[in-house]
């Protein structure tokens, strides 16, 4: 389910740091967190979440949030961001 939305989003940033910047700059609507990626890495993240009242949606795996953002590789994060 939470792929379909990922893979219909107009506008998408896709990896830890550009996901980091785009809740920064306040453009991040929604924020996907694979649980097989690092918590070190992504615990910050949703944490920044947190604080900025982003909603984080958990997914299962990194591959499949890369497969869904349209790339080769896994994704640890990925955002969609406000238009």
């Amino acid at each position: 389910m939470s792929y379909e939305k990922v893979k219909q989003a107009k506008s998408l940033t896709i990896g830890t740091k550009q996901t980091k910047k785009a809740i920064e700059q306040g453009k991040a609507e929604e924020v996907f967190v694979a649980a097989d990626a690092d918590p070190h890495i992504t615990d910050s993240i949703v944490a920044m979440c947190k604080e900025r009242g982003v909603a984080v949606v958990h997914v299962d795996s990194m591959k499949e949030l890369g497969k869904a953002c349209g790339i080769e590789v896994g994704a640890a994060t990925a955002a969609i961001l406000s238009d």
